[in-house]
């Protein structure tokens, strides 16, 4: 009955196979195509803005990320469980907590820069604050780093006693893969989401407020000449934002659910769970300006390498 059970279970993983696939790739393409046209344009000499420093990095972490819960996800449960060594497990799991923290880090450091460039306070502390974060980006990027590695060394402190107080000879790959730490439960979900959440979501709410205020005061002054699609399209972005980090906060907080109170991991979850960041990049895309051009040209070239190619293939026939 149990290697029945067991059975099942490595089918229903393996059934999750083709849409993590999917998933994966998707989310590759879309976060190198991010990072490609960023260290392109830095590589011909072009000028660089440091929310272009901080897309550039976020890509980064959000395609490791997404491949090291792939990797938790099937590779271990299916191919490694039977392993005696729980050094992989271990390893895998602390370089997906770091891209982890520094995504949500790294997406909190994108509200706040986006806060101080746009919004229109003149307080000093505001004033201030813009010349520290704005003009410091790259030490801003540096910090979030150092940031999520001691994030991540923490609760590395706190898994490596408990795998190993009973004896490294009697653990084995499977009973790592199911041990319940509810500390590191409770510690992820409060750093990797709530912490960082609320970071983005007070720059993001000031963000928009601000902004809103200053589109009414211009409609009112009946002043033409000022496009405000510029304005509506950062509202519509950090609202976007927003959305998605409430989102992903939600769906973390189900699978944290679970698995602290039924020891219960729900890997269609994480699938989904790590593929709403590539969803916001492709919105991120769809927003900046020079992002959209280069695809729109990508996507371009594509349509004409494929036609043709179609129409190379159709003349050979057309001559044999």
């Amino acid at each position: 009955m149990a290697d029945s059970t067991q059975g099942d279970t490595d089918v229903q993983y393996l059934g999750l196979f083709v849409p993590a696939l999917i998933a994966l790739i998707a989310g590759l393409v879309i976060h190198s195509f991010i990072i490609g046209v960023n260290v392109n344009d830095w590589w011909k000499g072009r000028p660089v803005t440091p929310v272009d420093h901080i897309v550039t990095s976020l890509g980064i972490s959000r395609m490791y990320t997404q491949c090291a819960a792939t990797l938790y996800v099937f590779l271990i449960r299916v191919f490694l469980k039977k392993m005696e060594s729980h050094i992989t497990v271990v390893i895998l799991s602390t370089v997906y907590d770091f891209f982890a923290y520094a995504n949500a880090w790294l997406t909190s450091l994108l509200c706040i820069v986006l806060c101080m460039k746009i919004s229109n306070f003149h307080t000093r502390l505001f004033l201030y604050l813009r010349g520290v974060i704005v003009h410091r980006t790259v030490y801003c990027i540096v910090a979030a780093v150092l940031l999520s590695t001691i994030s991540c060394l923490i609760p590395l402190m706190m898994t490596i006693p408990d795998v190993t107080k009973d004896g490294t000879n009697n653990i084995t790959m499977h009973n790592v893969y199911r041990y319940c730490n509810h500390r590191k439960a409770l510690y992820y979900y409060i750093i990797v989401s709530s912490l960082p959440q609320l970071f983005s979501c007070i720059p993001s709410v000031l963000l928009i407020t601000s902004l809103y205020h200053h589109t009414t005061k211009m409609k009112m002054s009946s002043n033409l000449s000022v496009n405000l699609e510029t304005y509506y399209s950062v509202i519509k972005f950090v609202s976007f934002t927003l959305m998605y980090r409430a989102v992903y906060l939600f769906v973390n907080f189900v699978h944290i659910f679970y698995y602290y109170f039924y020891c219960v991991r729900l890997p269609w979850l994480r699938i989904v769970l790590e593929f709403l960041p590539a969803l916001h990049s492709s919105y991120l895309i769809y927003r900046t300006a020079k992002l959209r051009s280069q695809m729109s040209k990508a996507l371009q070239n594509l349509i004409d390498f494929l036609f043709q190619r179609k129409d190379t293939e159709t003349r050979e026939n057309i001559q044999m």
